[in-house]
């Protein structure tokens, strides 16, 4: 079907597209046919290509006019190693990857916008289109600004979209303030003496130890943080001993989790308590610590006047009233490290409802393609708007 009035956005191939994309999952920084197909179908609209920018990503650039300002829409574009359990005709065809996230959604909704503004053509300024690779936790957007993605690419304003179950496909959330908490990753390691586990007094105990830190990890949102300020902290790992040695106790015991925050002065705090109770804890026990707090992504929080732009195109996008109350979710988002360099906003597009709890990362989950349509109004009308 060739685009025209009665098909704008090309909405049948874009849907075929999306169907093929999740089919064919990659992972981060793994994305090569992904960024190819997404190149061929920028260049065969007359867009200016770069290729290879974070390894993997692409940044499809249009010029119009002798407008000065200059933004950038961003798509993610991979996948998550985890296998696909839902039986469609589509499905991943490799193992243990799958597009749980809508990663596949947001592509297409992004070439579908910037192929239609090819052909219109209706702004003036210029527009880059950054289909960026590895969001899922391995970090795509500082590769791409390693790069020199804002050296080459200068730009006023930054946004991004993200589908969201539980709103409708043509309904929209567009909230200034945060959007998405800081994602960073903390390890203690315990080390005591080992000793047989009938005889513990001849030792120092490295797992009681680390069980009295888990007791009292908690206490850091519950008493540290301000209780205005949400703030998480969760143990989601522990290594120590060995089932087969039941009768050791061992001479270290190694805990990792995560800690998530929606401002910086919280999230120094909980870097600062989690080392502080770690170091008391040992310091009673009598043994020694290793502590480390890896700084991952930031929080996400929208720029107030980038919100209201991105407030005015999606109430264009769509006939249902665009939510403004919606909450923060406490998953995070590495736009935020586009978003921290220039002012950027970050928006929920519904996904319908969550069918037998397919959430975001559910081995059921699945981008629903009766949203491509709206987002891609939505990119078309903030360009629009943004380049007059």
């Amino acid at each position: 079907m060739q685009p025209g009035d009665n098909d704008p956005f090309e909405i049948e191939a874009m849907t075929a597209l999306r169907r093929d994309l999740h089919a064919h999952p990659e992972l981060g920084f793994e994305e090569v046919r992904t960024s190819g197909i997404v190149a061929q179908w920028l260049e065969e609209a007359g867009i200016e290509v770069t290729r290879g920018l974070g390894r993997t990503g692409v940044v499809g650039t249009l010029r119009v006019g002798e407008g000065n300002r200059r933004i950038a829409l961003r798509a993610d574009m991979d996948a998550l190693a985890m296998p696909e359990l839902a039986a469609r005709d589509y499905m991943s065809k490799t193992p243990n990857t799958m597009h749980a996230c809508g990663h596949d959604g947001h592509t297409v909704m992004l070439l579908a916008a910037a192929r239609h503004l090819a052909r219109t053509r209706d702004f003036s300024g210029t527009v880059h289109f950054v289909f960026q690779p590895a969001e899922e936790g391995r970090g795509g957007a500082k590769a791409m600004i390693a790069d020199g993605f804002f050296e080459r690419f200068p730009v006023d304003a930054v946004y991004g979209l993200h589908n969201m179950p539980g709103l409708a496909p043509d309904e929209m959330a567009v909230v200034a303030g945060p959007q998405l908490a800081s994602s960073d990753s903390w390890t203690v390691t315990f080390r005591g003496t080992g000793t047989h586990g009938a005889k513990p007094h001849l030792g120092r105990d490295a797992v009681t130890a680390a069980g009295q830190f888990l007791t009292m990890l908690h206490t850091i949102v519950a008493r540290r943080v301000d209780p205005l300020q949400p703030a998480v902290v969760s143990a989601c790992a522990l290594e120590a001993g060995d089932f087969r040695a039941l009768n050791v106790i061992p001479d270290t015991m190694r805990i990792g989790g995560t800690a998530r925050a929606y401002s910086g002065g919280v999230r120094d705090l909980l870097e600062a308590e989690i080392g502080t109770l770690a170091r008391g804890v040992v310091a009673s026990f009598g043994i020694e610590v290793d502590y480390a707090f890896e700084r991952r992504i930031p929080p996400v929080v929208n720029d107030a006047d980038a919100a209201r732009r991105a407030l005015a195109a999606a109430r264009a996008a769509t006939e249902r009233p665009v939510v403004t109350d919606f909450p923060p979710s406490t998953a995070g988002d590495d736009f935020a490290e586009f978003g921290n360099r220039v002012p950027g906003a970050y928006v929920w597009l519904g996904n319908g409802p969550a069918v037998d709890g397919a959430l975001h990362h559910n081995s059921r989950y699945d981008f629903n393609d009766a949203a491509i349509l709206t987002g891609a109004r939505f990119w078309r009308a903030l360009v629009e708007g943004e380049l007059r």
